[in-house]
């Protein structure tokens, strides 16, 4: 026998409480590690998860435990086991020691289960909200940005919700920008006229990339939203972190106006890399606007006056520990941990929350006269705000005064946002709601560049969505972005490698496979799914395969792992593999002795087809609910757990059906009153046929060059005064350019120049 005792001396600090290890001759005999714990009243462990299986039990005082998101309450008596990855924490809430033993032991079988388990963290039991980074709205979106947040956060919300979790996806435009003002001024708009225009463009495009969002939040728009955020911000200005003080700033010599954000560039005093005011994309850290190196108005193009504005400002270094703390809750990429620990090794780290502006929203305090509230500020509310109107529609208690631990929030964003996103938003959501511990998982992207060049709304350098988007082209958009999307380093879209994968993998392969699929079993089985009959080790062997595939889309789209690189590379791979299958099975196919095996390899392809119609339902919504339709079957609601065959007798569809090819035309392409004169304007260009046809040609295929198609370009700009980027006149036919053109210009001029024609 061996005797333990706890013992004050033999503790140190480990995990946030007072640790100490149980004499292991006491532990051994049952085959576990064993410590005692100690949490001192208004104590709180650190936030943790580990592979071990962990049973507390509570020996004295009292307290409340958090297990992904749920609090219970637990007292002396209490015994409680955490299973593998269950992130948990305790707080000590009475007066007196909140005294525990632990014993924990690894079992990889278990651990191996709980990592691979689709629902985890507790998404099967609370609210998730899945946010895309709000758009500025000064443009329209391009494809830089569908292949960032807003694609992201749709397949994402897309598996959980065929998962059972009560997952919503939300979005809105973030109009209080100053970059709105700059368009605005640029366009000979209004701030709000320009915010409701592009707002509404950027629901347009959403919609045409099939982008289910459940709610979508203009802040500009919303008559509830300016007092719910003063409120808001009346809040942080109660914390003695939030102060109104003097701040150096930079002014305009010519107007004397205050510049911050688009208004000023300059070095940044960090990287040294060109950046715009309070933030650079290069190196993701904060500046000051005063201390950016070799500052340039923008609207003067002169050195700007130095001199100091007033006003609130919140100390970010003294939530150094909380934001830590945070970061231990949810998923964080490490690259946000070492810029938090590169930002908070500065002695301060003051961020301002309002600035000296006429667009936005003006605090209640007096004292602040023409300042508004910083939209970064306001857009940490519109996240709140945005839970809190779902609720409203969905008929729950969501309240953004009153945000609830059990809520799980998912942020999909861009690198460039790193600093404000995890690092900003927690420190002031801890001090306008300082006993709510917000559980946020952050997914970034880095830049996609367009040709090897960033994408750019001001140069308009883009592929813009509403250019390449329409019913027959967006599954093919879709995926080759989810292939190519930059998840961890800068990638590249190039819109004649775009069509060479459209026509190569999927008019080609995809639709070669399942067309003769179909073909096969109206030919051998009368168009019905055939019962598996005799089984090969090549058979089995293939199922073994088609079970990978499933666990590997599992993973790369559950919340721990989720990739869309990996999905598509999954996907992909899948009808690889069921096209090889096909092509080694099909030399005893048709042999009499030999029908049983080949029934069971025709019932295993359909298999395939019908594990891509389910597992790509997240990423290819369109084509995974008509697949299904072609297997007998409705769209996929439930995400399967395990290969399941076509019922035998199924009536297969699959013979005919073009899922991938020549784009159908579109109603708009056809009645295009531009298109006559846009075809004859080609055909100039290019020194073509009077009769030559180019109507569902692209303007790359009829051997277009970069001096022909800036000719074109110019011409555009000249006769129609449109401003048509060249990637989008070389990636779209004629037909779909002309419709574009035709919906984006001004009723008279597209009569105009339909009557010339004529």
């Amino acid at each position: 026998m061996n005797i333990s005792t706890f013992s004050e001396e033999a503790l140190s600090r480990s995990f946030g409480i007072d640790v100490s290890s149980v004499d292991t001759g006491a532990a051994g005999d049952i085959g576990v590690g064993a410590a005692w714990g100690r949490v001192a009243p208004g104590v709180r462990s650190l936030t943790h998860q580990h592979d071990e299986t962990e049973t507390w039990v509570i020996v004295a005082g009292s307290g409340e435990l958090t297990v992904d998101g749920e609090r219970y309450p637990v007292s002396a008596g209490s015994v409680v086991r955490f299973d593998p990855f269950e992130t948990h924490y305790v707080t000590n809430t009475g007066e007196t020691d909140l005294l525990l033993v632990s014993f924990f032991w690894r079992d990889g079988e278990r651990a191996a289960e709980a990592a691979t388990r689709p629902v985890r963290r507790g998404f099967g039991r609370r609210p998730v909200f899945v946010f895309s980074s709000a758009p500025t709205p000064n443009g329209d979106l391009h494809l830089g940005h569908l292949a960032g947040p807003f694609f992201a956060a749709d397949a994402y919300t897309r598996f959980q919700r065929m998962n059972g979790v009560d997952a919503w996806h939300l979005c809105g435009s973030d109009d209080f920008q100053n970059y709105v003002v700059a368009a605005a001024e640029r366009e000979g708009r209004t701030p709000a006229g320009t915010a409701a225009h592009y707002s509404g463009r950027i629901r347009e495009t959403l919609r045409a990339m099939d982008i289910e969002v459940h709610q979508y939040t203009a802040t500009s728009a919303d008559e509830s939203y300016p007092d719910a955020l003063r409120a808001f911000f009346t809040r942080l200005v109660t914390s003695e972190q939030v102060r109104w003080e003097e701040a150096d700033a930079l002014f305009d010599p010519v107007t004397g106006k205050y510049l911050y954000e688009a208004g000023v560039t300059g070095g940044c005093p960090s990287c040294g890399e060109l950046t715009g005011g309070n933030i650079c994309e290069g190196c993701r850290e904060p500046n000051s606007v005063a201390d950016l190196v070799d500052p340039v108005s923008t609207a003067s193009g002169t050195a700007p006056r130095e001199g100091t504005v007033k006003r609130y400002s919140l100390a970010l270094h003294e939530f150094a520990g909380s934001v830590r703390e945070h970061h231990r809750r949810g998923r964080v990429p490490s690259s946000v941990k070492e810029l938090a620990a590169r930002v908070f090794r500065r002695e301060r780290v003051d961020v301002p929350l309002t600035h000296p502006a006429e667009w936005g929203v003006a605090p209640d305090e007096g004292g602040s006269e023409g300042q508004v509230i910083w939209s970064w500020i306001d857009y940490a509310f519109s996240i709140l705000h945005g839970i809190s109107s779902l609720g409203r529609a969905a008929g729950e208690d969501w309240r953004s005064d009153e945000p609830r631990a059990d809520w799980k929030i998912v942020h999909f964003l861009g690198a460039d946002g790193s600093f404000f996103h995890p690092i900003v938003i927690p420190a002031l959501y801890r001090a306008a709601h300082p006993g709510w511990e917000p559980d946020i998982d952050y997914h970034l992207n880095e830049f996609y560049l367009l040709q090897h060049s960033k994408f750019s709304t001001s140069r308009r350098h883009a592929v813009w969505g509403r250019d390449v988007l329409g019913p027959d082209t967006v599954d093919a958009v879709r995926l080759y972005l989810a292939l190519t999307r930059p998840e961890g380093r800068r990638t590249n879209y190039d819109p004649g490698e775009f069509d060479a994968f459209v026509a190569g993998r999927l008019a080609t392969q995809w639709q070669g496979w399942l067309a003769d699929l179909g073909e096969r079993i109206e030919r051998r089985y009368g168009g019905k799914a055939p019962d598996a009959g005799v089984w090969t080790p090549e058979h089995t062997a293939f199922l073994a395969r088609l079970t990978e595939r499933l666990a590997a889309l599992t993973h790369s789209l559950g919340p721990d792992g989720f990739s869309l690189n990996r999905a598509a590379e999954t996907l992909l791979g899948l009808v690889d593999d069921a096209r090889e299958f096909s092509r080694r099975e099909a030399p005893a196919a048709d042999l009499d002795p030999w029908h049983d095996e080949a029934r069971t390899a025709v019932a295993l392809e359909l298999a395939a087809a019908r594990l891509l119609a389910t597992c790509g339902s997240p990423v290819m919504p369109r084509f995974a609910a008509a697949l299904a339709g072609a297997l007998g079957e409705p769209p996929a609601t439930q995400w399967p757990r395990s290969v399941r065959l076509v019922p035998p007798g199924t009536a297969i569809g699959l013979a005919g059906h073009v899922f991938f090819g020549e784009k159908t035309r579109s109603e708009e392409s056809a009645d295009s009153p531009l298109l006559p004169w846009l075809s004859a304007v080609v055909r100039e260009v290019l020194r073509l046929a009077p009769d030559e046809p180019v109507r569902d040609r692209s303007l790359a295929d009829l051997g277009m060059e970069s001096i022909q198609a800036v000719a074109l370009q110019y011409q555009l700009t000249d006769r129609l005064g449109a401003d048509v980027p060249l990637a989008s006149l070389l990636s779209q036919d004629v037909a779909g350019l002309a419709a574009s053109l035709a919906r984006d210009l001004p009723a008279d001029v597209v009569r105009e120049h339909a009557e010339v024609v004529a």
